[in-house]
Formats: structure tokens, sequence, C-alpha cells
């Protein structure tokens, strides 16, 4: 009898684990109805829905400036931002559906604080420097980080990463030119410039994750095509990318210990503090209970419309048209 194409989860087929470990040797795509292991779909389903839940919380820390813009071409470009970044939420919410699971568990987890967003965006932002520095660093890891996932092996999350890539280079280009406009203003603004830049720098090193010897789930990722470079290696390539730029801004970086290696051709920067790194993934950051409140009582109010528009959606849904039946012509 034919192997099926199809198994149920948990439902093992030799020869269609091998035909997986072939086309991810021959870096083909996996599709949602390709047999994938279950390992590989709850790790997809796991650093989805984080991607996923960043994207939303991640439009927390700049959305309260939109209003306090100093100009309105500011406050279009700071609306147009947040806005992709709901956007974002969604391609990758229904990324995620893809592999069996509904938005609203992944938002109930979120919610309830069982899924983890990035650690990143449990950081205040306290003056409109700072929008340009999450601009700039923030959406400059991003981007490291992001584009290896255009080539990810699972399709759906690559496709999703492809567009998103894209509006979150025009999001570090405008803080960098946030940046810029302040660096270049007064020496009052050029102080807000660097203050925002000192406090933003070394969690936004953090947003690769922990180091390679203590990230016990980055070696399986790369072995399934899902990530592409370790945590260390796209740190390096963000640090590589970004000192030159601070020098372009008249900006400097906040670490004495930050020098070019003359044999490597990298920089060098000093050693990062994993332990408020751990603080504020478990909680203990000075944001984490404003974000997570923030969110629930949004999900909440919006409950109203989320029926209305299930209610609408019922309403207009096609109705198929029975066809009359025919006799047979002899």
């Amino acid at each position: 009898m034919a192997e099926r194409d199809h198994l149920e989860p948990g439902e093992q087929s030799p020869a269609l684990a091998r035909r997986f470990d072939e086309m991810l040797a021959e870096d083909d795509r996996i599709e949602p109805r390709d047999w994938m292991p279950d390992a590989y779909r709850a790790t997809l389903i796991r650093q989805i829905a984080q991607h996923a839940h960043s994207e939303i919380i991640g439009m927390q820390p700049e959305a309260n400036w939109i209003t306090r813009a100093p100009s309105l071409r500011r406050k279009a470009i700071l609306m147009a931002k947040v806005q992709d970044e709901a956007g974002h939420g969604l391609y990758l919410y229904g990324a995620a559906e893809t592999l069996g699971v509904d938005r609203r568990d992944l938002l109930e987890l979120l919610n309830t604080r069982k899924q983890r967003y990035s650690s990143i965006f449990n950081y205040p932002t306290t003056s409109w420097a700072d929008v340009g520095a999450i601009g700039w660093l923030v959406d400059g890891a991003a981007i490291t980080n992001q584009v290896p996932l255009c080539r990810c092996s699972y399709g759906p999350y690559a496709r999703a990463m492809v567009r998103i890539c894209k509006e979150e280079s025009f999001h570090q280009r405008q803080g960098f030119d946030l940046l810029l406009t302040l660096s270049k203003g007064t020496a009052e603004q050029h102080a807000m410039a660097q203050d925002a830049v000192n406090r933003w720098w070394w969690p936004s090193l953090m947003m690769f994750g922990p180091p390679d010897d203590q990230s016990p789930n980055s070696a399986q990722s790369m072995a399934w095509g899902i990530k592409r470079f370790s945590n260390d290696e796209l740190r390096q390539k963000f640090v590589d990318m970004t000192v030159p730029q601070a020098d372009v801004l008249g900006l400097s970086l906040p670490d004495p210990e930050l020098t070019l290696d003359g044999q490597t051709g990298h920089y060098r920067f000093g050693p990062i503090d994993w332990d408020e790194f751990a603080r504020v993934l478990k909680g203990g950051g000075p944001c984490n209970e404003q974000r997570i409140a923030h969110r629930v009582k949004a999900h909440d109010e919006g409950e109203w419309v989320r029926q209305a528009a299930a209610a609408h959606a019922a309403k207009h849904a096609p109705v198929r048209a029975l066809k009359p039946a025919t006799e047979a012509v002899a």
C-alpha cells in the first residue's frame, strides 16, 4: 500500500521522515500539508508566536509618542510605523495558524504570560529620542535577525518575512534620520539622542538571545533550517554594521571595550549583563506589568469588535446554490 502524504500528529513514517530530511538537505521549503516532525512543528509555533507577540507588544513603547511628535511629518511617519507593526503581527499569527493552532489560543497564552515576547519591549520610552533609538537600534537588530528568516525552511514563515523585512528597513531608516536630526541640532537635542542610545544599546544586543553555549534550541533550529545563523553570529554582524553608523550620527556607543580587531575585521565588545536579560525575561523589567496589562485591557475592550466582525462575516458568507437534480438521459 502506498505511503500516505499526510499523517496525523504523533504518527511516524520512516519514508516521510526521510523525505523531510531530503527536502531540508536540498534547501526546499516545507509547506503546511507536508509531513513534518512534531518537534519541528512545535518549535515553529513557539518561535512564530513569540515573534507575533513581540510585534503587537512592540507597538506600545512608541505609540504613546504619536500625539507628542514634534511635527506633522514625524507624526505621520510614526503612525505608519505603529500600523506596520500591527500588520506584522497579523501576518505572523496567520503563518502560525497554518501549523494547526488558533490565533485566539496564542493570544490567550500571551495574555496569561504563558508565552513570551522580546524582552526589549519591557523598557520605557522616556524621551522623543527613544523613538529614534528604537528605530535605529531595535529595528536594526530585528532586520539582522529577520533577513535570514526569509530563507527559513518553512514556507509560510519565510514568505511573511519578505514583506516584514521590507517594512522594517523603512523603520530603521526613519530612526536613523530622527537621531541624525537631533544629533545635528542643539546641544540639548544632541544630549537627548546620546542618552537614548546609551539606554537602548545593551538591550538591543540582548535581542539576539543568550550566547550560543547557553541557547538550548538554537542548534536544532539551525539543523532544521529554521535559523540560518547562530545568536552570536547575528549579534556580531549587528555590532559590525552599527559602529560605522554611529560615527555618521556623531554619537558614541556606551561600551569602552568596543574596538576593531585588525586580524578578524570584527569589532570586539564588552560583556553583556545576562543577569539583567534573565530578570526582564522572567517579568522583572521596568515595564513588564504595564505592557501585559495594557494588552489585556485592549483585548477585553475589543471583544465587541471581534463579535461584530464574526457576525458580519457569517451574514455575508456565500451560500452555495444547490444544483438541481437531473435525470440521466438514456
